[in-house]
């Protein structure tokens, strides 16, 4: 007897599991073995559309066009295997056979729809585009395109006087998109051409166009690169053709290549080159997707141009994630998910039987997700996820079995309702009348009571209760409850619905403003109103404040609910101001938002353009969509200037957008954070007014309604070289599953700032990157993070790396020297002006002007934390020169300009004044004084005698310029000599080669030249200076130096001869200079002679000897000079060279040498 009862409790167990699934098994069977497809035919041609379903008998199959049935005819019939036969197909105005076709299968456990298919009738219409008449030069490129609406696709040949071009030959390049090329065109070139488009149905001829070529006039100038038919943005199907053109001219022929501005390689499979860089791809699919740049490149240089066109391949729907079959209790909740792909985004649809699904309050769709809440045994049927675009259809199907039991409780009873705060509501009930006992579990449903489509949410509890507080209500709802009770074998029926309101809160947040400024002293504030969800309850007010960013008073202004927009008015030009709102309800005030900046615009007499129009949308939980609008003005708009930051976060680097470009997609955004995006407009007379718009980005949600988990930070931070302005970082690439593109951000911070500019982002795609221009001896912080598939990763943990120090690279400032006693000195200083960079010792190098003369400097070294120090020892009567420089342990940095401590009798301070010269300090050797009194001597003698001839003659002198006869400078717009006439050649021998006007002290870094009249500034000369007034022009110029130089002077009538070659450049040959550097801070000290090593000794510093332009120390012997004289006056004799007889020399002695003298002599 046992056995027996086993046996039927066996029995019943396997009915109870068997027979909902068998049902779901044979429901299985229910499917389609071949669906209609997409057709093109001819008018009065057959056409089949087969459908062919199986399922459990008997099956049956209908059909649709444009969703509606359609009934047998003689014109329409139905197969026996389901497939629809149309015999001749009509296509007039009052009835046509084109449309969209389903098939529709059905047995007793449901229905299901086939997918979309279109049948289409051949056609070709109007040409939209005919070629145009071209007139172009022999050996230039002609161009001639045409377009057609043709379905299907038409095929586009070319003809020439009526007789058909090839597809392609060396010249000539025929694409698929219906443009004819001729590259190097000839004369016989010329005729009429026109496009013929063919498809099964007909073709079609174009109005023809005249092609007219022109001789070229001689060689063609070089000209750069210009791409003149570039690549359009185009769209294309699936499996398709797509001809990306470029087309470019210059002088050579440029090269034309191609790439994707994502790096990715192109498919050298479907791709190749057609023509002279016309890039033809077969057989489209979505990798092909994307930007592609064609550049052309001037062979041989670098000098190129590129164009840029978006290639978008529309994929057709594909779900990729397909509902299951359930089954379910009654008053019970099924849940079907469904996710779809494709190009478009594909529409999600619900069928239940192949028809709509009706949604009401138990049925709800959720984005793509299908629940169906309490339900009954009218639901249980066959249903179908669609999804469709475009580009077709593709559906899924899933059925819902409802299970019943008889043996069920009543529903719970008296449900009530109350509210307790803004977000919580109090629920109460009473135990079902019937089999309480057996009650299990609750089950709370809840939903918004307003709107329609709302999400119905679920609490289940325990049986040892009949209350439960809900506390995740939005405020200043209104919600409907209601109960079902369960038990083991099923759920009672719901109880009766009950609403409730929760209270008014204060908003959760502020509006988001949009700033505009019209003019240079208004901005004006837009907002739009909070929704119900964020307001939390009726708005009461608006609360505007506003200050400048350089004062602290905030000035507020209340505005009524019902505001939008509000205008600040007499405010400054040219100012940043700061803006925040606050929003109330009855409850009370919120949080006022964060401080917004605006600066409003400069006071311009110029018209720049006017603020463009703002709109921010959230495409998703990362990216935002700018779309923006300019009025119409008559200011051109050259581009416009795109910035944003997150709340509370420096601003990222501007994003330079083309004048044509009317949207953006900001991407790498983190969730649920607010951005501030600007942006303005620019044209030639300046920057225009800008707009300011404040976004916050959704969170990020799964298909399953579930937060997206972030992908994880990259790990593993390390530098892998770094110098003193420069780190290389590099990190590793986390473990997580994805086949996607990865890109990487680093932050760079310097530690401690508060400066938000000087806070960088990089981007990359690899995992390591150069971080240039940093400051030496700085601590940054670098932290990396990944992007990958619009999710971003946190922060990587914080890595903290110092750059090495650098060497000064300016000189100490403020250089002073003052006498204190009468043989010591003071000399003060200020440390480098540059940021993080430390001295560890300060050398000063000082020498009188007779030491500085022969390279002696002397040499004291000071710590860097001194900033002062004592030259002692100094010998009354004397010049001493002062410089400075600033050196650590990288090494030395430039030396300050040269310093003068003057310490002389009345009578050594005027001879000193006479052995300067304007750009430099001239050598002097030891006699110098002795010769600096006997040349001024003469020079005065010199001055009295031409004065006296003068008074003698007693002509009126006509106005003459001074010029500097620099003989033997072979170099510079002076190099030359001009000859006077006849009656000056007895002076010949006076014209000895001279040191140059720009001779430089390129070791000393001294800053004047010497001359007998003085000191003279290279930079602020006096006007009394006549002699060298036109001899400043190129101080990059310099001259070899021998002692016994002399300086010339003459005056010269304006519109002289140019000058001949230099005697100097005649008798010795081109004279090569080595340049002498003048910029303020020279590295090298490197003054001739020896260092005098008083206090200490610094080996190391002492730089090269004298300099081979200086020549011997002792000069040449009055015996040399005078044959060189006699040399260069033989070679001068000979050239001719005209001068009015007012023209006279008049000999300064430059130097005081014996042999100088002597030569003098003789010249007189």
């Amino acid at each position: 007897m046992g056995k027996f009862k086993m046996k039927v409790h066996q029995h019943w167990l396997f009915m109870v599991l068997f027979l909902p699934l068998s049902s779901v098994l044979c429901f299985s069977e229910l499917s389609f073995i071949t669906e209609p497809s997409d057709v093109t035919l001819l008018p009065k041609d057959p056409a089949v559309l087969d459908c062919q379903a199986h399922g459990l008998p008997p099956v049956t199959i209908k059909w649709l066009k444009n969703g509606v049935k359609l009934a047998e005819s003689e014109h329409i019939q139905f197969l026996p295997n389901g497939s629809l036969y149309i015999p001749m197909i009509e296509h007039t105005k009052e009835d046509s056979d084109e449309g969209f076709y389903q098939c529709l299968s059905q047995n007793k456990y449901g229905a299901i729809l086939s997918q979309r298919s279109r049948l289409t009738i051949a056609s070709i219409s109007e040409f939209v585009l005919h070629p145009v008449p071209m007139v172009v030069t022999e050996g230039s490129l002609a161009r001639f395109s045409c377009a057609v609406t043709s379905s299907p696709p038409a095929t586009i040949t070319w003809e020439l006087n009526q007789k058909t071009l090839p597809l392609r030959t060396e010249r000539i390049t025929v694409l698929p998109n219906g443009v004819l090329q001729i590259h190097n065109v000839q004369l016989e070139d010329v005729g009429q051409y026109r496009c013929v488009a063919t498809n099964i149905g007909s073709h079609l001829k174009s109005r023809e166009a005249t092609l007219t070529v022109h001789q070229g006039a001689g060689p063609k100038p070089r000209q750069r690169p210009r791409i003149i038919a570039g690549p359009q943005n185009v769209t294309v199907s699936l499996h398709q053709t797509v001809v990306l053109e470029c087309v470019a001219t210059g002088n050579p022929w440029p090269i034309i290549s191609w790439s994707r501005a994502d790096s990715k390689p192109i498919d050298v499979y479907n791709a190749k080159v057609l023509g002279n860089g016309n890039l033809v791809i077969t057989d489209v699919n979505s990798k092909h997707s994307g930007v592609y740049l064609c550049r052309a490149t001037t062979p041989g240089t670098r000098n190129y141009t590129i164009a840029a066109a978006n290639l978008t391949v529309l994929v057709p729907p594909s779900i990729v994630e397909r509902p299951e079959s359930q089954t379910r209790p009654r008053a019970g909740t099924a849940r079907f998910m469904c996710q779809a792909e494709g190009v478009p985004t594909p529409r999600i649809m619900w069928l239940k039987n192949g028809e709509d699904v009706h949604l009401n309050g138990r049925i709800k769709m959720y984005n793509s997700k299908l629940v169906i809440t309490q339900i009954i045994p009218e639901d249980d049927a066959i249903y179908q996820c669609m999804a469709e675009s475009e580009q077709g259809s593709e559906l899924s199907l899933a059925r819902l079995i409802v299970v019943m039991s008889e043996d069920r409780p009543s529903a719970p009873r008296n449900v009530h309702a109350e509210t307790i705060s803004s977000s919580a509501i109090l629920l109460a009930w009473e135990r079902p009348l019937y089999n309480a006992d057996k009650v299990i579990a609750y089950s709370i449903h809840y939903m918004k009571a307003e709107g329609l489509n709302n999400e119905e949410y679920q609490v289940v509890i325990g049986n040892d209760t009949t209350s439960y507080i809900i506390d995740d209500l939005e405020p200043a709802r209104n919600y409907s409850f209601y109960i079902v009770a369960y038990m083991p074998m099923g759920a009672s029926r719901m109880s009766d619905q009950v609403s409730q309101h929760t209270l008014e809160d204060v908003p959760l947040r502020t509006p988001e403003l949009s700033l505009i400024s019209q003019s240079s002293t208004d901005i004006q504030v837009i907002w739009q109103p909070l929704p119900a969800k964020v307001s939390r309850g009726r708005l009461s007010a608006y609360r505007l404040s506003y200050r400048t960013a350089a004062d602290s008073t905030v000035t507020s202004v209340e505005l009524p609910q019902n505001s939008t927009e509000y205008l600040l008015e007499g405010l400054q030009p040219d100012t940043i101001y700061l803006l925040r709102m606050a929003a109330a309800t009855r409850v009370g005030w919120c949080e006022p938002s964060a401080w917004t900046s605006h600066r409003t615009p400069k006071t311009s007499s110029s018209k720049v353009p006017s603020a463009p129009t703002l709109q921010l949308e959230p495409l998703n939980c990362t990216s935002i969509v700018a779309r923006w609008q300019t009025s119409q003005q008559s200011v051109v708009v050259q581009g416009y200037q795109l910035c944003y930051h997150e709340e509370g976060q420096p601003e990222q680097p501007i994003i330079q957008l083309h004048a044509q470009t009317y949207t953006h997609t900001i991407s790498g955004l983190d969730p649920r954070r607010k951005y501030h995006v600007k942006i303005l407009a620019i044209s030639q007379a300046g920057d225009g007014y800008q707009t300011d718009q404040t976004i916050s980005t959704p969170g990020c949600v799964s298909a399953r309604d579930q937060l997206a988990a972030a992908p994880p930070p990259p790990a593993h931070v390390t530098v892998l070289a770094s110098n003193s302005s420069a780190v290389s970082l590099s990190w590793s690439r986390p473990t997580f599953p994805s086949g996607k593109a990865v890109t990487y951000t680093v932050r760079c911070t310097p530690v401690g700032t508060h400066n938000a500019s000087a806070i960088r982002y990089l981007q990359t795609t690899r995992q390591r990157v150069m971080v240039q221009d940093l400051d030496p001896n700085t601590r940054y912080e670098f932290v990396v993070r990944l992007h990958v598939d619009q999710m971003s990763s946190p922060w990587s943990s914080v890595f903290h790396h110092q750059t090495l120090p650098a060497a000064p690279s300016q000189p100490p400032t403020g250089v002073r020297v003052s006498l204190i006693e009468d043989d010591t000195a003071l000399v003060s200083w200020r440390e480098p002006i540059e940021r993080n960079v430390v001295v560890t010792r300060y050398t000063i190098l000082y020498a009188s002007q007779k030491a500085w003369i022969t390279g002696r400097w002397q040499i004291l070294q000071r710590e860097g934390s001194h900033t002062m120090a004592l030259l002692e020892k100094l010998e009354a009567g004397n010049v001493y020169l002062v410089k400075i420089s600033a050196s650590n342990h990288v090494g030395d940095g430039p030396f300050s300009n040269i310093v003068e401590l003057v310490h002389l009798d009345e009578f050594s301070h005027w001879l000193y004044q006479a052995a300067l010269l304007s750009d430099g300090l001239y050598h002097i050797d030891q006699r110098s004084m002795t010769g600096i009194i006997v040349g001024v001597c003469i020079a005065l003698a010199c001055i009295v005698m031409c004065a006296l001839i003068l008074i003698s003659k007693g002509r009126p002198r006509k106005s003459s310029s001074h010029k500097v006869i620099a003989v033997g400078a072979a170099e510079g717009p002076h190099a030359g000599l001009s000859l006077p006439n006849e009656h000056h050649r007895e002076n010949i021998e006076a014209l000895i080669p001279m040191i140059s006007h720009h001779f430089l002290d390129t070791k000393g870094e001294a800053n004047m030249v010497i001359n007998s009249a003085g000191p003279i500034s290279s930079k602020n000369q006096s006007k009394r200076w006549l002699l060298f007034k036109r001899e400043i022009g190129n101080p990059a110029e310099t001259s070899l130096y021998e002692a016994g130089k002399t300086v010339l002077r003459y005056e010269e009538q304006l519109g002289s001869a140019p000058l001949p070659p230099s005697s100097r450049e005649i008798i010795y040959g081109p004279y090569r200079s080595k340049s002498s550097h003048t910029s303020e801070g020279s590295q090298e000290t490197g003054d001739s002679g020896h260092y005098s090593n008083e206090e200490m000794s610094n080996p190391s510093t002492s730089r090269s000897s004298r300099p081979e332009s200086f020549g011997s120390v002792d000069g040449p012997t009055a015996a040399e000079l005078k044959q060189s004289f006699e040399v260069e006056n033989e070679e001068m004799l000979s050239l001719h060279h005209s001068a009015p007889d007012a023209s006279h020399f008049c000999c300064i002695s430059e130097y005081a040498h014996p042999a100088l003298h002597t030569s003098q002599a003789v010249a007189s």
